[in-house]
């Protein structure tokens, strides 16, 4: 073992019910050093780490791990964590109820005089926690209240405050904003430098490629191989993760679009705390049959609550008109909308997009029951074919469709979710950043299938944070800020500026 090397995994099996998940998996971390461990969803990323946390014990796994030059056999969380080593999970747990400070110093609060706590230490050091990672906000606040990003900040500044010697982040930025992105990235530079090592997870590889000095690619449970970043290329590590060429990252298929499918004039959404403000004020637009409307703009722009509203999950405020197929409809809730043939793939899955008590085949069918029951029954056979004709179609990587939707990786899930409304057959069909923290395969798969739905005549309103993959795959697009719409142009007109300009308020 090299001397520089502050943890070193080696040959690590972790098998499931006889399904092996790792496969003899080695990685070494340098003192001081970021290394970026990528690979695609299901690949043994989250097992690897699950081990080093802890939370898969020793003696449920074979190999060796070693940090420091000492060997450990972690029986808990805690074990890890009295050893230097702090998660940093995509999945956010936190106490909702709790302030954040809180759940900072959770188990650990400072105290005074043996007994009491000490709550003038507690919210002076928790303001500088978070001031560390660039968040200005009361201590006193509860976790309920505050945005997702600003939770991932908390749980960033939670780990932080407890100067550990690896620091390892999942999937972290999959809810920040791009300046959040750029604070938290010069964070861990700066952490870097202080000795701090890092093991950075993420589908973003401009992220990796940004911050790593050295990028270790998994698949199917193995050590594909370890790279100097410097000496690789983006395009070479995608190959190592899906086990194969993509010549086009951005599959973009040109559909002519048809008749105009969905019209919405003077939409306004009331604010849910303010009374007298509203986060979407008097908006119109349009989509066509075929085409995809990328609706862009900035975190807080009002994107979710404008789509959520014209689906029936938000209230609206005063008579907003909707068209579908050129005749007026009212939709005052989800299941009006999907009566009418809207489906929403919503922004966090695990919350509102698949119900994890059931499984696959359940939440595939759950928008389509009247399709598949008799007088009120389901007809077993028939849900049965329909569900796995989508499985097939979708190439969904699952033993069996009996199997729980919580056991799927991040893409699979996503799948599922879409295969909820394939079976449906919905006219207008609204993906609210679809492709969030899934893997660069499972990327061009779903970039496929929009290509798929818009040459079927489906009309799709697409949000996504990532420009690049709006500007890639629409046809159209609105920019909204400050619950407005500022721009809209063609795919011709667009351009990473211009969206930026309008997001922000700079249009000349």
């Amino acid at each position: 073992m090299a001397s520089t090397a502050l943890l070193s995994m080696k040959d690590i099996t972790k098998k499931f019910f006889g399904v092996t998940a790792l496969n003899n998996v080695s990685l070494e971390l340098r003192r001081g050093e970021i290394l970026g461990l990528v690979g695609e969803n299901g690949a043994g990323k989250s097992t690897l780490m699950k081990i080093l946390s802890g939370a898969y014990p020793a003696g449920s796994y074979t190999g060796e791990i070693y940090v420091d030059g000492q060997f450990k056999a972690f029986q808990s969380k805690h074990q890890s964590e009295e050893a230097g080593i702090e998660m940093i999970y995509q999945e956010i747990s936190l106490n909702l109820d709790l302030t954040v400070a809180e759940n900072i110093f959770l188990g650990r609060l400072p105290t005074k005089n043996r007994f009491w706590v000490d709550w003038k230490r507690v919210y002076s050091e928790a303001r500088a926690a978070l001031e560390m990672v660039g968040l200005q906000i009361d201590p006193r606040k509860t976790i309920r209240s505050l945005s997702t990003s600003q939770q991932q900040l908390v749980a960033i500044a939670k780990a932080l405050v407890r100067k550990p010697k690896i620091l390892v982040l999942d999937e972290p930025t999959s809810a920040l904003t791009e300046a959040e992105v750029k604070n938290l990235l010069d964070l861990l530079l700066k952490f870097k430098t202080q000795g701090v090592s890092c093991i950075y997870i993420s589908h973003k590889l401009d992220e990796v490629f940004t911050i790593a000095d050295r990028i270790t690619v998994l698949r199917d449970g193995q050590t594909i191989a370890t790279y100097e970043r410097r000496a690789v290329s983006p395009e070479r590590v995608v190959e190592d993760m899906v086990g194969r060429k993509i010549s086009n990252m951005y599959p973009k298929v040109e559909v002519t679009p048809g008749p105009e499918v969905l019209r919405v004039e003077h939409l306004t959404v009331p604010h849910p705390l303010a009374a007298r403000k509203n986060i979407i004020e008097d908006v119109s637009f349009s989509v066509r049959k075929g085409e995809v409307l990328g609706l862009a703009g900035l975190v807080g722009s009002g994107r979710s609550e404008l789509v959520n509203a014209i689906f029936g999950a938000l209230p609206t405020r005063g008579e907003p008109e909707i068209y579908l197929e050129g005749r007026p409809v009212q939709i005052k809730n989800p299941f009006q909308a999907i009566q009418l043939g809207l489906g929403l793939v919503t922004e966090d899955r695990r919350c509102s997009g698949f119900v994890g008590t059931m499984n696959i085949r359940q939440n595939i069918s759950l928008a389509s029951l009247g399709k598949i029951a008799r007088r009120g029954f389901i007809i077993p056979n028939k849900e049965i074919k329909e569900v796995s004709r989508l499985v097939r179609q979708l190439q969904i990587k699952a033993p069996s469709a009996e199997k729980s939707v919580l056991a799927l990786s991040g893409g699979n899930q996503q799948k599922v979710v879409l295969a909820k409304w394939l079976m449906r057959e919905v006219k207008v069909l609204v993906l609210d950043e679809p492709t969030r923290g899934i893997d660069v395969g499972a990327k061009v798969e779903i970039y496929n299938l929009i290509n798929q739905l818009a040459q079927n005549g489906v009309a799709i309103i697409m949000i996504s944070s990532e420009l690049p993959e709006l500007l890639s795959m629409c046809d159209r697009f609105l920019v909204l800020a400050r619950g407005k719409i500022q721009d809209e142009f063609n795919r011709a007109e667009a351009s990473q500026e211009r969206v930026m300009r309008a997001a922000t308020g700079l249009l000349a």
